[in-house]
């Protein structure tokens, strides 16, 4: 936002509450205004945010909206439809319904079907997502484009970088959770919800630590217990076992990053996972599951691990695999690592966004 706002545009943030609210605002240097958007299905409220979203849209007689997730990209594609806005563009970062079953699966794809009629452009954040969408005919072709090589947003090479790291700030790492070099280091980072694999995780560790005593997991990450909620079984774990160590909150991911020996990601559905161009900036090891998104990054055997999707035994066999071939995983890290470097930096990204918005906007005048 701050990037759009610094080459021209005014730019005002829309979105609930929250606890990173002022340090975005601080950040960015934008307006910002709350409309308390839900994940939930909640329709009586939905209908009160697209009321109040129509208001704020008309006082501000916007040339684009540019909205994402799910929820808010319904109501946000509405509103700015009702308002005459010409450019309506909607990023996917995810599909809840590749997940689903049955009726549930009927319901979320109308719904991601309505967003999309109700924008100009859809952008998937990803090749395998654009893929998807199309083999489930959710919007024309037309309305479809990736930018660049993919990411939402891309990532900042100058924090992800071991090299600028600070020492001190790194030995209290270390010592926030007794760091030593006899041990190796499995870490998560994440929503703490079934849907991104904990569970699997909490399981694959537990095995794998009865055939290696050396191993620890670090779980960075909130816990959501209202939208996708993990058994009491594997929460007890998590909270009690001594060698998992579960952060719920951090500015210093890339410290986390740095410490570690591999990066574990068994989530079930993505977009383009920004950890996973962390990992990959920080050049640390990735073991992930085989899921749109990941596959966009990650190749087997050539810039990390892949495992089977929810598959326990599949999970262990890469983490072995990759836990007992140090220089084969560093191998491929290391091949990663520039990869992330070439393509994902995010002031290319910012670049392609904004000759978009530019394009766009020659176009409809």
């Amino acid at each position: 936002m701050n990037f759009m706002q610094n080459h021209g545009f005014k730019v005002i943030m829309i979105s609930a509450d929250g606890p990173e609210r002022d340090s975005i605002i601080q950040e960015e240097g934008c307006d910002h205004v709350i409309v308390p958007f839900t994940r939930k299905i909640t329709p009586f409220h939905d209908l009160l945010c697209l009321i109040k979203l129509t208001h704020i849209l008309r006082q501000e007689k916007a040339d684009i909206i540019h909205s994402h997730t799910p929820k808010a990209g319904l109501i946000a594609m509405m509103a700015g439809k009702f308002c005459g806005i010409k450019i309506r563009i909607h990023t996917v970062a995810g599909l809840p319904l590749m997940v689903e079953k049955g009726i549930k699966f009927r319901i979320l794809k109308l719904i991601e079907k309505l967003t999309y009629s109700f924008a100009t452009h859809v952008w998937p954040n990803s090749q395998s997502l654009l893929k998807y969408i199309t083999r489930e005919k959710l919007t024309s072709k037309k309305k479809l484009s990736v930018i660049l090589h993919g990411t939402t947003n891309g990532i900042n090479l100058l924090n992800f970088n071991p090299e600028k790291l600070r020492q001190e700030k790194l030995k209290e790492v270390k010592e926030s959770i007794n760091y030593s070099d006899e041990f190796t280091y499995l870490l998560f980072v994440g929503r703490v919800v079934y849907d991104k694999g904990v569970a699997e995780l909490i399981s694959v560790f537990e095995k794998l630590r009865k055939r290696n005593s050396r191993l620890k997991l670090i779980i960075i990450g909130r816990y959501e217990k209202e939208l996708d909620p993990l058994p009491s079984v594997t929460l007890d774990k998590i909270e009690n076992s001594q060698n998992i160590r579960h952060i719920v909150w951090t500015d210093d991911v890339e410290y986390y990053m740095n410490i570690a020996n591999f990066f574990v990601f068994p989530s079930h559905r993505e977009g383009f996972p920004n950890v996973l161009l962390q990992a990959g900036a920080m050049g640390l090891p990735i073991v992930c599951s085989n899921i749109p998104g990941n596959i966009d990054l990650i190749v087997h055997h050539k810039t990390g691990f892949l495992f089977e999707c929810s598959n326990e035994n599949s999970m262990i066999k890469s983490l072995e695999e990759a836990i007992n071939s140090p220089h084969k995983a560093n191998e491929y890290a290391a091949r990663l690592k520039k990869q992330v470097h070439n393509f994902y930096d995010r002031k290319s990204i910012h670049h392609a966004i904004l000759e978009k918005y530019n394009q766009l906007l020659e176009e409809k005048n």
